[in-house]
């Protein structure tokens, strides 16, 4: 994790989880994706950019009557840390329906922000949190490219561009 991603609160937060237990897990898409189709309480977390959410595309859904919940853990230009990051994730997980205990995943591109999301989200309280490994766009090919090794799109899931 990159240092100054975190404000004060969130950083003691993070050193309690530490404490308890990080986080619930990591997860892969397809597994993150038979949750939401089975609990009807569970919330997919995007903490990726507006700038990531509009250029490359967000997941999609529809099929499992949902949207995600898109909260930026860091702010494009310059990932400057969302200072109110739980706050927002608090929010709107009382407005997307979510109930006590269904699982919280978190989503970013390739999964080291929605690791850090999950363990904040943990020591917050909301539980149990999970990190969807390889993200929204996976890891690099051989070419240094991202969305076609691992990842929700190269998993074959359904997502959407604006």
């Amino acid at each position: 994790m990159r240092r100054g991603l975190l404000n004060d609160r969130s950083r003691r937060a993070l050193e309690r989880s530490r404490v308890v237990a990080e986080y619930a897990g990591d997860i892969t898409p397809g597994d993150a994706w038979r949750i939401l189709s089975q609990d009807s309480g569970a919330v997919l977390v995007d903490v990726r950019s507006q700038a990531e959410w509009s250029f490359v595309g967000v997941p999609d859904l529809a099929a499992v009557g949902r949207k995600p919940v898109l909260v930026a853990w860091a702010h494009f230009p310059g990932m400057v840390a969302n200072e109110s990051f739980l706050p927002e994730v608090q929010a709107a997980l009382t407005g997307a329906g979510r109930k006590p205990g269904s699982p919280v995943l978190f989503l970013c591109r390739s999964g080291a922000r929605s690791r850090s999301a999950a363990i904040a989200a943990t020591a917050a309280g909301l539980t149990p949190a999970y990190n969807i490994v390889g993200g929204f766009e996976g890891d690099l090919d051989a070419a240094r490219h991202r969305g076609l090794t691992g990842g929700w799109k190269a998993s074959g899931l359904p997502w959407v561009q604006s």
